[in-house]
């Protein structure tokens, strides 16, 4: 479908914003005294908080939903681990889901739903446990989370289709529903409209820190609010990039726009992070638009009056995404990876993967050493079009290499320096186009081997 020049020119506007991760950071919006990030109890004890952390935002009450946590005993520490929103009637909903082949019985529930006809048009709840990705568990599997569904669904007196799941945790292990079940009343007696810090530490597995967004845009004059959590720190890698998010407005909007919206963004956002490079089962995001706002109803897709909420969308999910990144497990340095001039945008995303994705150029960062040879290696493995002559390789404001040469001003020192600070940027020049592509990663230490050999611990 054409998009008219004032979208246009919105999603240009939000494609240069999801190209530069410090100036979002900087802008992110906190309307009032945020959380400190070290205040939140891990996902998984003995977990320091990461050094990349930043603080949960505060996040006002959204019109149209209401959230309530729970211990439901899917871990054996003591913390909640049951996560629950409940829509206003006529509530919208779009998703995106993994890629992976062997996808989770709650990413099957929810794919399926939206898929059909007219699905995502009333969602009335969202059942998020942490602690059992239901996850290759066939029929059993499958079985328990309708269940959860059913029980959801007359607990707010809905279809079954209208209630969308997700879960994270430990792969091969069928979802106990009753643990669920059990703890519905409570639920729904603790409903709040102001409980999302609370929903962003229970969703929590190996995460150190709770993430959360929030933006604010304008639809024909009228305010309207998008607020989102996530959870991720390992088995993160595009496609989607364990990821969960759940991003929720009071805008008035059509699944069919909520849907274009998601694809559009996610490219940008949270497609372009890597922690591991490895995609999970589970990865699910989810976009609900309550229409409490008052705000009028979009139901085309290229509407010109979404060019402020587009932004406001890519925000949220940017800062959603750099905030995984920022809590990979064991991580120390946040990077920025560039590739400019490649032969189109698909290579040059294969190449920037390849090379955030390399555990040799991951480990050089975590020894703050500046190996621009690991990258030469990363770019050269990929296959695709790259000007050796041309190559020239930048780590922040310093050239390690130019024209397939190292560079004539070298400096040491300065390179050594300036790989000690906690965010950097590696940009490298392939010169075979005029295509570029930006994914952001962290580097590789010996937190993450602890962390993951004793994960089922």
């Amino acid at each position: 479908m054409s998009k008219t020049p004032s979208t246009r020119k919105g999603v240009s506007n939000s494609i240069e914003k999801a190209l530069d991760p410090f100036a979002s950071a900087l802008k992110r919006v906190t309307p009032a005294k945020a959380t400190p990030a070290s205040a939140p109890t891990t996902g998984k004890p003995g977990l320091a908080v990461s050094p990349l952390a930043v603080p949960f935002p505060a996040i006002p009450p959204i019109a149209g939903v209401e959230i309530a946590t729970a211990r439901a005993g899917f871990y054996k520490h003591d913390r909640h681990d049951l996560t629950v929103f409940r829509f206003a009637e006529g509530t919208s909903c779009a998703g995106v889901f993994t890629r992976h082949q062997v996808g989770s019985a709650p990413v099957d529930w929810c794919r399926r739903h939206l898929e059909a006809e007219h699905g995502g048009q009333d969602v009335r709840a969202l059942v998020i446990n942490a602690g059992c990705a239901n996850a290759f568990t066939g029929k059993a599997g499958a079985d328990a989370a309708r269940r959860t569904a059913s029980a959801a669904a007359k607990r707010f007196d809905c279809r079954q289709r209208d209630v969308m799941l997700a879960s994270t945790g430990v792969i091969g292990v069928v979802l106990d529903d009753r643990k669920i079940a059990a703890r519905m009343a409570g639920i729904e007696a603790g409903l709040k409209a102001d409980n999302w810090a609370a929903a962003g530490q229970a969703i929590m597995t190996t995460d150190t820190f709770p993430k959360g967004a929030y933006a604010e845009a304008k639809i024909e004059g009228v305010t309207v609010r998008i607020a989102g959590i996530a959870k991720g720190s390992g088995m993160i890698a595009p496609d989607m990039a364990t990821m969960l998010a759940f991003i929720v407005t009071d805008a008035d909007i059509h699944p069919n726009v909520l849907r274009a919206l998601l694809n559009l963004h996610v490219r940008t956002t949270f497609n372009s992070v890597t922690v591991d490079g490895d995609t999970s089962t589970n990865d699910t995001c989810l976009l609900f638009a309550t229409g409490a706002s008052g705000a009028p109803r979009i139901g085309r897709v290229g509407d010109r009056r979404l060019a402020d909420f587009s932004r406001a969308l890519d925000a949220v999910m940017l800062d959603l995404a750099h905030q995984l990144v920022r809590d990979g497990e064991g991580a120390t340095k946040f990077v920025k990876v560039t590739v400019e001039n490649a032969k189109s945008p698909a290579s040059a995303r294969r190449l920037a993967r390849s090379i955030a994705d390399s555990p040799l150029v991951k480990t050089a960062i975590a020894g703050q050493d500046a190996n621009w040879g690991r990258v030469v290696m990363a770019v050269g493995k990929t296959e695709e079009p790259v000007d050796r002559d041309r190559l020239s390789i930048r780590f922040g404001p310093h050239w390690a290499a130019r024209d397939g040469a190292p560079a004539s001003d070298y400096d040491e020192a300065k390179m050594s320096a300036y790989m000690k600070n906690p965010e950097l940027e590696i940009t490298v020049d392939v010169g075979s186009g005029r295509a570029a592509a930006t994914v952001w990663t962290c580097d590789l230490t010996k937190g993450y081997i602890e962390i993951n050999g004793d994960y089922r611990s």
